[in-house]
């Protein structure tokens, strides 16, 4: 088989698209390559789908721990202390035991004019059990950057704000939102990275590779696996995950430099990425 027919046949693999059975032998650098690369696939899933929503979370735990209502300011506390004081895979594995805990043909809703059976099964697969996972786990310490961002406006730009007249939604749209993504920019970044790095994480969980259909980790262990030699598929994760960085770093440098298109070139903030090593 040519390299062309094994990207052919193994390109989309992962998402249930060519051969289904792995190679058993004589594999060539080129398999290697195009399965640990259809794997990718779910790595990038997972963590665009869970920066997306976990974005929308996050800003609103950050407004949620500025409140001044108990009420409202403890819940988004707890909420960021639970998720970025115990480690992710531990996370991982008590929401999976969590959701096998559920019915299995689901549960009834009363909706008082009728009934129906909600399914849970799904929870246990990864693409939705992880995702949900991560997608809380990244809104929780992404929900701390932008809390520390807002309290780190300016005093003064509030008070412009206030001559102008600006005030509620307005005050926030304008003035708030947009001075605390500026300051927090750098730090998601990093955040935005460690997110698509802890995808890895997953094929360590509880949540089952369906149908040996995993993600890149998945590909790289089976091979270290098969040929005992881990020294050819973990540099090739390795470099695509080193490609995927490059990738992030580049789209979130282009949205710094929108979020400070205002400002002089000097007063210009630059991102400073660093990877976090330890969480």
């Amino acid at each position: 088989m040519s390299c062309l027919e094994t990207i052919q046949a193994y390109g989309l693999r992962s998402i249930g698209i060519g051969e289904r059975l792995l190679p058993r032998s004589d594999f060539t650098l080129c398999e290697q390559f195009t399965l640990i690369g259809s794997g990718m696939i779910w790595n990038i899933y997972f963590g665009i789908i869970a920066l997306a929503f976990g974005f929308f979370l996050s800003i609103a735990v950050a407004m949620a721990k500025s409140a001044h209502s108990p009420l409202i300011r403890k819940p988004a506390d707890w909420f960021v202390f639970v998720f970025r004081g115990s480690p992710l895979f531990i996370q991982f594995f008590l929401a999976y035991e969590t959701f096998v805990l559920l019915p299995r043909l689901g549960f009834d809703l009363n909706l008082g004019f009728t009934e129906i059976t909600v399914e849970t099964r799904w929870l246990t697969r990864a693409w939705a059990g992880a995702l949900i996972v991560l997608f809380l786990n990244t809104a929780a310490y992404a929900g701390e950057i932008f809390y520390g961002a807002l309290r780190s406006i300016p005093k003064g730009d509030m008070e412009a704000a206030d001559a102008y007249g600006f005030t509620g939604w307005r005050k926030f749209r304008k003035i708030t939102f947009p001075t605390m993504l500026r300051l927090a920019w750098p730090s998601y970044t990093n955040e935005a990275i460690f997110l698509f790095h802890a995808t890895t994480l997953v094929f360590f969980s509880s949540f089952p590779a369906w149908q040996q259909r995993g993600d890149a980790l998945y590909y790289a262990s089976y091979f270290a696996d098969k040929t005992f030699n881990p020294f050819i598929p973990y540099p090739i994760l390795a470099g695509y995950f080193i490609l995927l960085t490059l990738a992030v770093i580049g789209i979130f440098n282009l949205a710094n430099k929108r979020l400070n298109r205002h400002l002089p070139g000097e007063q210009r903030a630059k991102l400073r990425i660093r990877p976090q090593v330890i969480r």
